[in-house]
């Protein structure tokens, strides 16, 4: 097994993630593989990618299927209108999953190499990037129970034993941090008649990946370096935090997690250099940046999860001293970092970053205002068996506005 072409540093740092994430049961066959799949994607992979990041950079997010033309797919009739009216202001294309999916808008894909049928397929993608650079998600922790792989596990096929993880019921997972007031373990019957209660962190129709088995993590860097090959210029970890399971732990943010994150980047370094690694952590913001690693081998940008809340506080109370405040402490661990700023995106409005910036009061006085002018709310267990205020959903406009305000008064 050679060294891999490019940079030996690379191939040092995935060494060492690996080594790190698995000890010796990464065995010469696992690497041999790894590799292999790596020197694929170098010699497919032809696009050249921006070296780094400007204030011309402008993402446009947008779902597959949110634009719809006679006689013509959504994929196809989004290009069109990305050329005639986007393409002078947005030089990026989020495009929320456009995979075959079962539920959760998209987060809980069926098949990670394929494009949803009804919204298009992979030439219109080209097309797209073609005009755009291309911004996709890694649904990296969990997959649709209604996949070929869940299916495969639940039939017992050789290869996919350990695929996913099963737990006794009985194990104590009450330190577990649960981002949604949902179980944790789902039962499910296998072919054998057998249940086996599986790692379930958002849904039951979302099965959370077994890390801990290298055969998982090699179809994972499949998909990541599918991804590179079909063109995507920054690469969004959804829900990455909970990656890597330890009964006892919170089970979230380990160190482990970060080590398969900075190997993602050692690859994407390494197969398409340019490429961003975009981490998506609804967290406290001391959390969040965290994922910065030393600020030269995680990600190079992570969302910017407290600034949609801090506004609509200031907004809100109109006090901005606050925001003002945040935004003045805010450091960049390095020159190869920035933050993914936003305001608004297909998920609610987050809580969570406001933990540490706000008091716990303050941010229930917030919800409470918002839930009267008909927002609804998403709670998440606690430990200690309390629930908290996780999300606010609501559009942003409609948040900032009075709920008595006229059509011609929201709008004007």
């Amino acid at each position: 097994m050679g060294p891999l072409p490019r940079e030996s540093k690379v191939n040092q740092k995935i060494q060492k993630c690996l080594t790190e994430v698995y000890g010796h049961t990464f065995t010469s066959c696992h690497y041999e593989a790894l590799f292999a799949r790596l020197e694929k994607s170098q010699g497919l992979i032809k696009k050249i990618r921006k070296a780094h990041w400007d204030e011309g950079d402008v993402v446009l997010i947008t779902y597959a299927d949110q634009f719809h033309g006679v006689g013509k797919k959504p994929l196809p009739t989004f290009n069109q209108f990305y050329n005639e009216w986007f393409k002078s202001t947005f030089s990026h294309v989020h495009l929320l999953p456009f995979y075959p999916w079962s539920s959760d808008d998209g987060f809980s894909v069926i098949n990670y190499h394929q494009v949803a049928e009804e919204t298009g397929d992979w030439n219109d993608i080209k097309e797209l990037g073609e005009s755009s650079r291309l911004m996709f998600d890694f649904v990296c922790n969990h997959m649709s129970a209604k996949s070929e792989w869940f299916n495969n596990y639940l039939q017992q096929l050789d290869g996919y034993e350990n695929f996913f993880i099963a737990m006794d019921p009985d194990t104590d997972l009450s330190n577990v941090t649960r981002p949604r007031a949902l179980p944790l373990l789902t039962p499910f019957t296998l072919k054998d008649n057998t249940v086996r209660h599986l790692w379930t962190t958002f849904s039951d129709d979302q099965i959370d990946l077994n890390y801990a088995n290298p055969v998982v993590l090699l179809a994972m860097v499949d998909v990541l370096l599918s991804y590179l090959e079909q063109g995507a210029d920054y690469v969004r970890l959804d829900a990455v935090g909970f990656m890597w399971k330890e009964p006892g732990t919170s089970c979230i943010h380990l160190e482990k997690t970060h080590q398969l994150i900075k190997l993602f980047r050692a690859i994407a370094d390494c197969a398409a250099p340019g490429t961003a690694i975009i981490t998506e952590t609804n967290v406290p913001h001391k959390d969040n940046v965290s994922y910065y690693g030393n600020g030269h081998d995680e990600a190079h940008m992570v969302y910017q999860f407290s600034l949609p809340p801090l506004v609509l506080h200031a907004v809100q109370r109109q006090d901005t001293s606050i925001l003002c405040q945040w935004a003045q402490s805010l450091e960049l661990p390095s020159g190869e970092t920035t933050w993914f700023n936003f305001l608004a995106s297909h998920d609610g409005i987050g809580l969570n970053p406001l933990r540490g910036l706000l008091p716990e009061d303050e941010i229930m006085r917030l919800v409470t205002e918002l839930q009267q002018e008909g927002a609804l709310v998403n709670w998440k267990n606690n430990p200690d068996g309390s629930r908290s205020p996780y999300e606010i959903n609501v559009t942003y406009m409609d948040a900032l506005t009075p709920g008595n305000c006229s059509d011609a008064e929201r709008f004007s």
